[in-house]
């Protein structure tokens, strides 16, 4: 089942339906493992599983009292963080197409720590599922100033965050972990 981002007038009944969900924030291209990941914890649990990918090039203008969020792009290029958010829809779709799971895609904007957090307090989630960052020097950059988002989350928020290897692991005696 999915019902993609709500609109204004359903979402606090979709949120009532998405209580103790286990959320698992996804960008395109990421290793089906961590989908999996997730959708592991959500059976085990008995949880509906949210999927959701964040919008970085939009950003929050105000939020309703009911919770809706409106916002405003940072760049002119809209249809970026729409395909990406397609694509992730997508890709969920095909992987979780007869996985027995109540499962809906959202797509949010702007700081995806905040963004993961804010969604997990209205849904009360049981857990949050991501996935490390790719190894490299230009993620090593954007780490630097934005920091990890599992971290964040991990600080920000009680609840237990899983964070899921995207790669295979560096060696042991292998020094530099960011190569590139």
């Amino acid at each position: 089942m999915t019902d993609s981002t709500p609109t204004a007038s359903d979402e606090p009944a979709q949120n009532a339906a998405l209580q103790k969900a286990v959320i698992v924030g996804l960008q395109p291209g990421q290793p089906e493992h961590v989908l999996e990941e997730a959708l592991r914890f959500a059976k085990l649990l008995g949880s509906p599983l949210v999927v959701v990918h964040v919008d970085v090039t939009r950003f929050v203008t105000y939020e309703d009292p009911d919770g809706y969020v409106h916002s405003a792009p940072i760049d002119l290029n809209l249809d970026a963080g729409i395909a990406e958010f397609e694509d992730v829809q997508r890709s969920a779709e095909q992987q979780l197409e007869n996985s027995g799971v109540v499962w809906t895609a959202r797509q949010l904007v702007g700081d995806p720590a905040l963004a993961i957090k804010q969604l997990a307090d209205k849904l009360d989630a049981q857990l949050i599922v991501v996935g490390t960052r790719k190894r490299g020097l230009g993620e090593s950059i954007r780490e630097f100033f934005t920091g990890s988002v599992a971290a964040r989350l991990a600080h920000r928020q009680h609840r237990s965050v899983l964070v899921v290897p995207q790669e295979e692991p560096v060696p042991d005696e292998q020094e530099d972990v960011w190569t590139e």
